[in-house]
């Protein structure tokens, strides 16, 4: 198992790139299975007005598979640590941060510690928690045997899994977008795919939405196998600034491969962009 050296190694690990000039930063972290390449439609727009950064999650087929500690990134914390330290790093303050899939809650995380550096979450597609929980009726998307089958898809015939699981997670008949993601996910590890996939559906972040004092939008599909609709009204009334649903006229978990027109116009709405 090798180590990051510093925020400088981490920036460096984690393959950041910055494009534009712009005087203020957008920050684009990517989910479970995919890499930086998923926001390939939104960059060239969103870069004629900020910087924009991106990077990669440790668990990204482009990183060092012997990054990868499965004790360390058992939860989103370390996650979250990462992404602070890449931008202090950087020097980048007050920024906007886009996060999908589990990088919502890695950015309401990272911004519970330090607000400083957000002024804006996007939680695009995110959940506190996958796990329905019958005790209190919170509706997740998954119950525990669809969880266990689900992980031991991925133990027994990975790539079955993922030709399989791909098309429902786009949720439409988008080829490039099934080739972008199927791409990404299949070259996986794995044994990385099935310890991170246990440690997204499977965590508990619910706490988390109390501390988070950094104004959000939150947005979601209007259907998505991955998080009910209800799960972004549920988060918008845990959080303890001002939030915002928007519920994109699509199907999926990508929008931002799919519909990245639609995605877009959101985001210069949100962002005060004209035009």
């Amino acid at each position: 198992m090798e180590a990051f050296v510093g925020c400088g190694g981490v920036v460096k690990a984690l393959n950041t790139h910055t494009y534009g000039n712009g005087s203020e930063t957008i920050v684009l972290s990517h989910g479970y299975g995919s890499t930086q390449d998923v926001w390939h439609y939104l960059i060239p727009a969103l870069a004629y007005y900020f910087k924009v950064l991106v990077y990669d999650l440790v668990i990204s087929p482009n990183v060092n598979p012997k990054l990868y500690d499965p004790l360390r990134y058992s939860n989103f914390s370390a996650y979250a640590q990462d992404l602070i330290c890449i931008l202090d790093e950087l020097n980048v303050r007050n920024s906007v941060f886009v996060g999908h899939f589990m990088s919502a809650m890695i950015g309401c995380i990272a911004a519970k510690q330090r607000p400083d550096l957000f002024q804006h979450l996007v939680l695009l597609a995110g959940s506190p928690r996958y796990l329905n929980e019958d005790e209190t009726g919170y509706d997740g998307g998954f119950s525990r045997v669809e969880l266990d089958s689900l992980f031991d898809s991925i133990k027994s015939d990975f790539s079955g899994w993922v030709k399989s699981f791909v098309p429902k997670a786009i949720g439409v008949n988008d080829t490039a977008a099934i080739a972008a993601f199927e791409g990404s996910l299949g070259r996986m590890k794995p044994e990385t795919a099935l310890t991170a996939v246990r440690s997204v559906f499977l965590t508990d972040n619910r706490d988390i939405l109390p501390g988070v004092h950094v104004p959000s939008t939150i947005i979601q599909s209007e259907k998505d196998i991955i998080v009910p609709e209800s799960v972004a009204f549920y988060m918008k009334t845990r959080v303890d600034a001002p939030a915002k649903v928007i519920i994109l006229k699509t199907q999926g978990h990508f929008p931002q491969l799919t519909v990245p027109y639609l995605l877009l116009r959101v985001l210069k709405q949100i962002l005060g962009i004209k035009g």
